[in-house]
């Protein structure tokens, strides 16, 4: 049965909302020191992973990021297991070895998160290559953030995808900052989707805080690319509402880096808070149906947490399993 357009905008709405409220209670964790290790959230962006991954099948593979809680959520990860690897217990996805920055399922297509920043595109490039050897259908995604385009692995793996015309959409989500610097600081160039050309790639910058614009830009893409149109670099323009990392100056400090105006003008256009407002004026929904969503994911989240916190601590006997000389 063909689901309505309404019916998938509420499946964002729960999606974006469940992203948000894991990072806020990750944040809250965090800071009660029951997280350790570094943590990168991505409130702000949900839009980006909701409107891409909403399109994915679990054949489709993704590369994550340092900040990729929300791709996996929106793959299909499930709460319990990220929030127990976050916690770093032996029921976690990677048996709390990975933590934050390296949670993996390759079950979902899910090839990892990374630490190392513009590490994905190979990786992602190589699924996509796989993709088309086996020709399964498959197509490949990778996330990265505006400053991994200034990484030598986005060129070559661009380039590379280009000349073997790879099912592989690349997928920056340009937050317009690179840990503090500036984006126009860092490119001569006004967008990251203008480099596409160089590699004669298709490209296209667009509203990354407007899921409906992300969604429908996705399954263009998508279509064109599962039929052999080549790889896709889509940017998508949006702003992270916490600091680069949590404990971030910035964030704590009242602005050492970022501008008051532009992080008003940004907060204003927050993707939730925009959907929410259009399930309202423009479908009629009830803002009572919309809070017993919130509620369900929040308990949701009590469960992921409670199980993070009894779930066992990796034994010993595993600390070298999985590791290669």
């Amino acid at each position: 049965m063909e689901i309505t357009a309404l019916e998938k905008l509420l499946e964002h709405y729960r999606m974006m909302l469940t992203i948000r409220e894991f990072e806020l209670r990750a944040a809250s964790l965090y800071e009660a020191a029951e997280i350790l290790g570094f943590v990168h959230l991505y409130a702000g962006e949900e839009a980006i992973a909701a409107g891409v991954c909403g399109h994915l099948t679990e054949k489709d593979y993704i590369t994550s990021t340092h900040r990729g809680h929300g791709h996996l959520i929106a793959k299909g990860g499930k709460l319990r297991l990220m929030m127990a690897e976050l916690f770093g217990k032996s029921t976690g996805y990677c048996g709390g070895k990975g933590g934050s920055m390296h949670i993996c399922d390759p079950s979902l297509g899910i090839l990892g998160s990374n630490g190392i920043v513009g590490a994905g595109f190979p990786i992602a490039t190589g699924a996509g290559l796989a993709a088309k050897t086996y020709g399964d259908g498959a197509v490949s995604v990778c996330f990265f953030g505006d400053a991994a385009s200034n990484r030598g692995t986005f060129h070559e793996s661009l380039n590379l995808a280009a000349v073997w015309n790879l099912p592989v959409i690349y997928v920056c989500e340009n937050n317009q900052y690179g840990i503090s610097m500036n984006v126009k600081d860092a490119m001569k160039v006004e967008h990251v989707a203008d480099r596409g050309a160089a590699y004669g790639i298709k490209s296209a910058t667009i509203d990354g805080n407007d899921v409906i614009a992300v969604s429908e830009a996705m399954e263009g893409i998508l279509k064109d690319v599962r039929d052999g149109g080549g790889p896709f670099l889509l940017e998508c323009m949006t702003w992270r509402h916490r600091g680069h990392f949590e404990g971030d100056p910035d964030f704590c400090n009242d602005y050492l880096y970022r501008s008051k105006e532009e992080d008003e003008y940004w907060l204003a256009r927050d993707p939730i808070a925009g959907l929410r407002n259009t399930l309202v004026d423009e479908y009629g929904i009830g803002l009572a149906r919309l809070d017993r969503v919130r509620a369900e994911i929040l308990r949701e989240l009590d469960d992921a947490v409670e199980f993070a916190r009894q779930s066992p601590e990796p034994d010993a006997s595993e600390m070298l399993r999985g590791v290669f000389a």
